[in-house]
């Protein structure tokens, strides 16, 4: 027969009284944060990419159509994300239970489209920098009915999942999610994610990026910092 605990505990034996207990339970493993931008961002970030460059032989997809942004382009993007950005601040703080000694600043070293189609995918990997971001822009109705269709535990067609560590069946090692538009997860670069294939004849548009800590940065060699953000 199962119980519900109230977050007491009760020792009636040999005439003990009943006692309150303080329960802790602590964060493990990385901070992954969801939030929502706003449609102006949305628009932004597709108009921007149509003056792009190809970014294919930067990355791990096996997708046909990735695109780099512009430099100037980035300019107009960054102070948009720099709001999600300090939100991500404000959840570490709060999953961490603890204030930074001195806030973090941040560098945008990387930022592309992907246009994820029939059968393409992401196999699992993970991003250069200190921080690192996805943002869905595009998710037609033939992926949303082919994901409402799927039986099973992962995100299924066009999710995304995230992993960390081993451990045994008690314990939470992945995350999984299929996005909605206008979701933005932001996560430690080092994280590793992978993103499913789909079967639906559609185009499914995210944007990642990967955040340096300009400190870091400032401590490193030029040629060492290019040969080390090839890793995307």
């Amino acid at each position: 027969m199962a119980g519900i605990s109230d977050g007491r505990t009760e020792r009636k034996e040999q005439g003990m009284e009943e006692q309150d207990t303080n329960v802790n339970i602590y964060n493990w493993g990385p901070c992954l944060m969801k939030c929502t931008i706003t449609n102006e961002l949305k628009e932004l970030l597709l108009s921007e990419a149509k003056t792009g460059f190809d970014y294919k032989d930067k990355l791990a997809g096996i997708i046909e159509n990735e695109t780099g942004y512009t430099d100037q382009s980035k300019d107009k993007i960054l102070p948009h994300l720099s709001k999600c950005f300090g939100l991500y601040d404000q959840a570490q703080e709060y999953y961490k239970r603890e204030k930074f000694k001195q806030k973090p600043e941040y560098i945008m070293s990387a930022l592309w489209i992907n246009y994820q189609k029939q059968h393409e995918f992401n196999p699992p990997h993970d991003h250069d920098g200190a921080i690192s971001f996805v943002i869905y822009l595009q998710i037609p109705d033939e992926l949303k009915k082919e994901n409402e269709a799927y039986v099973g535990k992962s995100g299924g067609p066009g999710g995304i999942q995230f992993f960390y560590g081993d451990g045994t069946r008690d314990a939470i090692t992945y995350m999984s999610h299929f996005p909605k538009e206008r979701d933005m997860f932001i996560f430690p670069a080092w994280l590793k994610h992978w993103v499913n294939p789909f079967k639906s004849d559609c185009t499914r548009i995210s944007v990642s990026g990967n955040i340096h800590d300009s400190a870091k940065i400032n401590n490193i060699k030029l040629d060492d910092y290019k040969k080390d953000n090839s890793k995307t």
